[in-house]
């Protein structure tokens, strides 16, 4: 069935309607391009600072292969697995820190770069599975993590992953050249670019602001000869999934931040998909909502658990594509699948990825540098809706003087055992379940009863 009747006075086409192939691959590409920087660069990241580069073009395939498959989960909703939306899968940046924690601490133990995947998949893959059980209980998660720890965590997630891309702005981890002016020139000029972008009147500029940037950026850097090409690896034309290549480890220690950042995460997509139903016209409110959360936040958990079996990291519902729709005026899930297409089609070729690892570092910096300020903003705002009263504002202060003080520090905890160490030394373990347990102990404060009555009348 075909139609193009407005179902609002927003949508062009509604949840089920099915438009033409045209119009859908052009809404799809849309959505593609929103998230496309973004689903590739957690791997540069990674990639960079762990000394991954000769797997990097591998890991980003299989990257942009693992989203397009969760897209197509999500829209397709097969068993029940999925919201049946426009729920483009990407790979998270809010499980970064937690991710080079782990590579760092195999790395210092003397571990080769398939000893550091082999870690990082395995603490993902059983982490998947917290996801999947939350799912089965979202009405109780929504009381334990309420908007307030979740807006405390994503700040916190944001300001420990600014460290990572001022860093590569400034050249990267213990560059020879760290601070150059050169450096700083071109992670400025990107920076400056996407600000500028972004505040444009037409849509497509404002999508599209992280590739301009990345692009314009690149080609300065070629032109003051600090990208200088190489020669691209031998690498086959076709990347096929493989099982668990690296091989699959596991600790402890490295597994509750994972775990704690995938409790979030399910949080965090329960918000998207509210946020998704309601620009798709959808109820937000009563059995049907409640069962399209339950799916929804188990295909970001079936997602994960894909992306750990076949080498990629986790997996989230991007809330930039609740944008796209919104723009577009498209909600169909059936461009969702187009989307998938598309994502799968483009992780089938790893020369993709061996072109972009040559990013330089600065400019590379200077477009992170916003994604993980943006992240760090989306708290705030998440915190600015909570209800902000005296307990409130307890918990804030403890959280992010806990967090941020053993960021600060993390020496603090060198005369207690290395599991707590390893454990605690993150802002995001240590105020997380700071605020998590804050919540729980104390007590809502009640209004007094003049207050009350006030609030009360009409």
């Amino acid at each position: 069935m075909q139609s193009a009747t407005p179902v609002s006075n927003e949508l062009l086409y509604g949840l089920d309607d099915r438009p033409r192939p045209l119009p859908a691959l052009l809404a799809a590409l849309q959505h593609v391009l929103a998230s496309f920087v973004g689903i590739i660069t957690p791997p540069l990241v990674i990639g960079s600072i762990l000394g991954l580069q000769a797997q990097l073009p591998y890991l980003i395939s299989m990257a942009l292969m693992v989203s397009g498959v969760g897209t197509l989960i999500q829209a397709r909703r097969p068993l029940g697995i999925g919201a049946g939306m426009i729920c483009l899968q990407g790979t998270s940046f809010a499980f970064l820190s937690a991710i080079l924690a782990a590579g760092m601490l195999v790395k210092q133990r003397g571990g080769s770069a398939e000893d550091i995947l082999a870690m990082i998949f395995g603490v993902c893959f059983f982490g998947a599975f917290v996801q999947v059980a939350l799912s089965r209980c979202i009405g109780y998660l929504r009381r334990v993590v309420t908007p307030l720890v979740t807006g405390i965590v994503i700040t916190l997630i944001g300001i420990s992953l600014i460290k990572v891309g001022i860093t590569d702005l400034g050249g990267g981890f213990k560059a020879a050249d760290f601070g150059a002016p050169i450096n700083l020139a071109l992670g400025g000029l990107v920076l400056l670019g996407i600000i500028l972008l972004n505040r444009s009147r037409r849509p497509w500029v404002r999508l599209s602001a992280i590739v301009i940037g990345l692009a314009v950026g690149s080609l300065a850097a070629w032109a003051c000869g600090v990208l200088q090409p190489h020669a691209l690896p031998a690498l086959p034309l076709i990347a096929l999934p493989q099982p668990f290549r690296y091989g699959f480890a596991f600790d402890w220690t490295v597994f509750l931040p994972v775990a704690l950042i995938y409790l979030i995460s399910s949080i965090e997509t329960v918000g998207d998909l509210t946020a998704n139903c309601m620009i798709s016209r959808q109820p937000i409110s009563g059995p049907g909502y409640l069962a399209r959360l339950k799916g929804g936040v188990l295909g970001d958990g079936v997602s994960c658990l894909l992306a750990a079996t076949f080498n990629a990291f986790p997996n989230t519902t991007f809330a930039q594509n609740n944008g796209v729709i919104q723009l577009t005026g498209v909600a169909s899930r059936h461009v969702g699948l187009y989307i998938g297409a598309l994502l799968i089609a483009l992780g089938l070729f790893p020369l993709l990825g061996a072109i972009l690892q040559q990013i330089p570092k600065p400019v590379l910096g200077g477009a992170t540098l916003v994604m993980f300020g943006s992240v760090a903003a989306a708290g705030v705002r998440i915190l600015a809706q909570a209800p902000l009263d005296r307990r409130s504002l307890l918990i804030i202060a403890t959280s992010f003087g806990v967090g941020l003080g053993i960021a600060a520090q993390p020496s603090l905890l060198d005369q207690l055992p290395a599991v707590v160490k390893t454990l605690f030394d993150s802002a995001i373990t240590s105020g997380g379940l700071s605020a998590i347990l804050l919540n729980l102990l104390l007590p809502e404060e009640s209004l007094p009863a003049s207050a009350a009555a006030l609030i009360e009348e009409p």
